[in-house]
């Protein structure tokens, strides 16, 4: 067997009908974020509305999705952004993916948009194909109340992906919610107003029914199997994933703080003097003090070995949220002056409810309190904006569209934004790798296209930063690509005999990938999602970061974001 059976999904939703085609040549060895990218290209009008019939949402797991590796079944969602107007990939934990690997779907395509109002339960399933259902009961339902509705009606065994009501109200910060392997929406495809998109087809929410589904076939089950003992044994051994085990990724709290990188008073400061309320050390104190349910090391896939995530209850025995990661205390905590997980945890189970991506809406919030909108370090305002946004009024729909709308409302000039879409917990002006990240990748600004504050560099030095920004970038786009998450990368980077290439060879009997297989993942990618952007109209002085960065220095280092602009425009010279 050289290739595998599986075939492309695609909905109409004005017709509301299903096709069922076989998948191109040119998709076959593609998969999450490379193959959005590639369908993309081939199928949709860069010039689209994002919100109109002429995008499409695209659904699609990696790789290497399907076979319990660790870390490695996630869920990629894409489309064309209303928030940045460019080219989209999200990626979520969950269920999704797994499940949509089962059913040997490669890539589910969702087109056009409906003729009337409403919304609608699609439920996809190998025996009865696309089932429609109306959802005027579940409209305007957060997604904690929606999940358990669609759970009793479909049954606990299937997946799900569904927006809260920020998606309905088409907000540019709406993500997309995937079921975890507790059945909790906690596993959100956050970052560029996906949900928007969602909604707009008049989608509240996707059952995934796998039953009758199979375990995806591998060519060489021994050869799969070694190299997933040799991955498996990577993982667990490195350093890196016992720290996140023990600490989730809030242990980045004081890491970043060690560098004057933590956004602190919307991105005016590096340091917080109450870092250690908010970090990896407190959290886990307050998870195992206060006990079950709250749980320090949980698994938001099945078979994760580093279980980096959470589940953050309070005194009172209940859940607060899960999981509070440090994207979210960063943005939600620092960036607003707020010094208690306590609060942050309310504050993200409200943002999640909603369905929005609580980066993107503390940024906003950050914006907003230097409006004088709220009070720095209140926990009171910030729920009583978030109010305003489940409400639906008029400030409520600009915080909701994002730190960017925020600023241009108020005539903030300090919006911590690239491409239109927010800054990640990582201040650019102290580590200038990720700033260059934010800077270039085609996705807006955003950690998880390249991260580089692990690097063994003086992070301060602007002509030491296109090496490692590039070499994560392309790192990233590959692993997103396999369906991997971002930890799984501590793996495969520590198997030296080429175990991204064995999976995939034994996988899918491919005998002709290239040693570095992962960076020629990460190099097509990037190349198709630039692609793209420029046929979008995207431009060189898109890729740069805010001018104010460039001239207000950071307090505790003096340093401000000074990569030059020809190392900007040179970044994926060799590539395209």
């Amino acid at each position: 067997m050289t290739e595998h059976k599986s075939q492309i999904w695609r909905i109409n939703t004005r017709t509301q009908e299903l096709k069922r085609e076989p998948i191109p040549e040119t998709w076959q060895r593609l998969g999450g974020r490379g193959l959005i990218a590639r369908i993309m290209v081939d199928e949709v009008d860069a010039k689209c509305d994002p919100l109109g019939a002429g995008n499409k949402l695209i659904f699609t797991p990696g790789l290497l999705v399907g076979h319990i590796l660790s870390s490695t079944d996630r869920i990629s969602v894409g489309g064309k952004s209303p928030l940045t107007g460019g080219i989209k990939e999200a990626n979520a934990g969950g269920r999704t993916g797994y499940h949509m690997a089962f059913m040997g779907i490669h890539a589910l395509i969702i087109e056009d948009m409906p003729e009337k109002e409403g919304y609608w339960v699609l439920h996809l399933s190998l025996k009865d194909g696309a089932k429609w259902e109306r959802a005027d009961d579940l409209a305007g339902l957060g997604v904690y109340e929606t999940a358990p509705k669609l759970i009793e009606k479909y049954g606990d065994k299937v997946a799900i992906a569904l927006i809260g009501p920020g998606g309905e109200m088409k907000l540019k910060s709406a993500g997309i919610q995937n079921l975890d392997k507790d059945k909790i929406p906690s596993r959100i495809a956050a970052r560029g107003g996906l949900g928007a998109v969602m909604g707009s087809k008049g989608l509240k929410a996707i059952v995934f029914d796998h039953a009758g589904g199979r375990k995806p076939a591998i060519a060489d089950a021994e050869a799969f199997k070694t190299a997933t003992k040799d991955y498996t044994k990577a993982v667990m051994e490195h350093p890196q994933s016992i720290t996140y085990r023990d600490y989730g990724t809030a242990a980045m709290a004081q890491l970043t703080q060690r560098f004057a990188g933590i956004p602190v008073h919307n991105f005016s400061r590096g340091t917080f003097d109450e870092v250690e309320k908010i970090g990896g050390e407190a959290l886990r104190e307050f998870t195992l003090t206060r006990g079950k349910p709250s749980d320090p090391s949980h698994a938001c896939m099945a078979g994760c070995t580093i279980k980096c995530s959470n589940v953050f209850g309070g005194e009172d025995g209940k859940v607060i949220v899960s999981p509070l990661e440090y994207e979210t205390i960063g943005l939600m905590g620092s960036n607003l002056d707020i010094d208690s997980l306590d609060s942050i945890g309310r504050l993200n189970w409200e943002v999640n409810d909603l369905g929005l991506d609580s980066i993107e809406v503390g940024a906003a919030l950050g914006v907003a309190a230097e409006a004088g909108l709220m009070q720095w370090g209140s926990e009171e305002d910030a729920l009583k904006l978030i109010g305003e946004i489940r409400n639906g009024t008029e400030l409520g729909r600009v915080l909701g569209d994002g730190a960017a709308a925020t600023g241009k409302k108020f005539n903030i000039e300090r919006v911590p934004v690239v491409k239109g879409q927010a800054m990640s917990a990582y201040e650019p002006r102290s580590i200038k790798g990720t700033g260059l990240t934010y800077a270039t990748t085609p996705q807006g600004a955003d950690h998880t296209c390249g991260l580089t504050i692990r690097a063994q560099i003086d992070h301060l030095d602007p002509t030491a930063q296109k090496e490692v920004s590039l070499n994560a970038q392309l790192n990233m786009a590959g692993y997103d690509t396999l369906g991997a998450c971002i930890f799984a990368g501590f793996g495969y980077a520590a198997t030296p005999d080429g175990v991204v290439k064995r999976l995939l060879a034994a996988r899918y009997g491919w005998d002709d990938l290239p040693d570095n297989i992962l960076q020629e993942l990460g190099k097509q990618t990037i190349k198709l999602e630039r692609e793209f952007n420029r046929r979008a109209g995207f431009t060189a002085k898109d890729d740069r970061l805010p001018e104010w960065m460039t001239k207000e220095p950071i307090l505790e280092n003096g340093s401000v974001f000074d990569v030059s602009e020809d190392v900007i425009d040179h970044m994926f010279d060799g590539i395209e």
